[in-house]
Formats: structure tokens, C-alpha cells, sequence
């Protein structure tokens, strides 16, 4: 049996993939969620196998910031992104943060299995179009490791701040999701827009759609 954990802010999506999933025996979807820090909590008390991970969530953790933790915090979960996004940006930093897959939504039920079952093997899985997107990636003198990328300069804390505030919300309420004080939170904005070398808000959101953080 391989358990499951979803991870989509949509729940039509999640309910569509339990419903493939729950077709076969060999699947169990052991918990769902639409949040960034909820994932991370269920990850860690659930321990699934897998967790299917949507890019763009809610509540300034990404999916690909949680993918970072889950990682990092409960290696027996393998995480595979399941996204609508082929953007080559995203497939280097999902590789890069430890995701062992990466599924496009457009696949049929056939490849979600195969990815599942695949990862779980041990083994990595890139959807067809994904593995053509990092070969011209390396083939043109990139890199999937950039460690000159200033977001990678920039603390767990300070990635949360930067992407809601890439989603409109004020110090108070960043303060106030995140449970830190007004004081805390404006340190934290101060600190990312210095390493970014940013000096506004509209220049954080460009960033933020650039990296993945947040949809266009």
C-alpha cells in the first residue's frame, strides 16, 4: 500500500485525484490540504509515502517552499509536483529543493500512477515535455543548482514574508498569520528587499511571479 498525501488549493482538483486514485488497491490517500503549513504539519504526522504537490498555494508558504521542508523534515516522504505549470524556472527549482518528480496536471490518470508508483521505487519521474525542458536547460549552459540566486541567500522566514507580501497583504497581517510580532515581520521585509536589492512593492511581485512564488 502506498499512502498519500494531497496537496492542491483547488478542491475539485484534490477530489478528482483521490477518485483516480481510490480506483486502485494499491493507492491510499491518507490526508489533503490546500496550505502551505498545513502540508508541513501533515507530512510530518501522517508520514505518507508520497505527497502530491501543487506549485501555487496560499498563505506564503509555495509548494515548492513546503517541498523544501518536507524534504528536509520528513525524508521518508517523497515528494512529486503535480502542477498545470512547464515553466522551466519552476522544474529547476522543484529539482533543485528535493522533489523527486514532476507531473503535469494535462497527463492522463495513467501517468499519475506510473509517477507514483515509479518515485516510490526509488526512482525519479519527469513528465515527457518536463525532461525536453531541463535537457535544453543543460544543454545551453545552465544549471539546475544556481547558487548564485539570491532567493536561495534568503532565510525559510524570510521566503514566507516575501511571498505574502507578493500576494498584497500588510506587515500587520503577515505578522498575524505567521504568529510573530509587527516588529519581527517588518525586520524580516527589511532584511529580504536588502538581499534582493529591491525597493518596492511592484518590484517584489515581478519577482515573485518570476520565481514561481505566485501565479501571473
Amino acid at each position: 500500500m502506498i499512502r498519500i498525501l494531497l496537496v492542491d488549493d483547488h478542491d475539485l482538483v484534490r477530489a478528482g485525484v483521490r477518485a483516480i486514485l481510490e480506483q486502485d488497491p494499491q493507492f491510499q490517500v491518507v490526508g489533503e490540504t490546500g496550505d502551505g503549513q498545513e502540508a508541513i504539519r501533515l507530512a510530518t504526522r501522517l508520514t505518507p509515502d508520497i505527497v502530491l504537490m501543487d506549485l501555487h498555494l496560499p498563505g506564503g508558504i509555495s509548494g515548492l517552499d513546503a517541498t523544501e521542508t518536507i524534504v528536509k523534515d520528513s525524508p521518508a516522504s517523497r515528494v512529486i509536483v503535480l502542477t498545470q505549470y512547464q515553466n522551466r524556472e519552476y522544474i529547476r527549482r522543484a529539482i533543485r529543493v528535493g522533489a523527486r518528480g514532476y507531473l503535469l496536471k494535462s497527463g492522463v490518470a495513467a501517468q499519475l500512477k506510473d509517477a507514483i508508483r515509479t518515485v516510490h521505487g526509488g526512482q525519479r519521474y519527469l513528465h515527457p515535455s518536463v525532461a525536453d525542458e531541463l535537457v535544453d536547460l543543460v544543454t545551453n549552459g545552465g544549471s539546475i543548482d544556481d547558487a548564485a540566486d539570491d532567493y536561495e541567500r534568503l532565510t525559510v522566514r524570510e521566503k514566507q514574508v516575501l511571498t505574502l507580501l507578493a500576494e498584497g497583504k500588510t506587515s500587520r497581517e503577515i505578522a498575524k498569520y505567521l504568529t510573530i510580532s509587527l516588529k519581527t515581520a517588518m525586520t524580516h521585509r527589511t532584511n529580504l528587499m536588502e538581499k534582493l536589492r529591491m525597493h518596492s512593492r511592484a518590484e517584489l511581485i515581478h519577482y515573485a511571479i518570476r520565481k514561481g512564488l505566485i501565479p501571473e
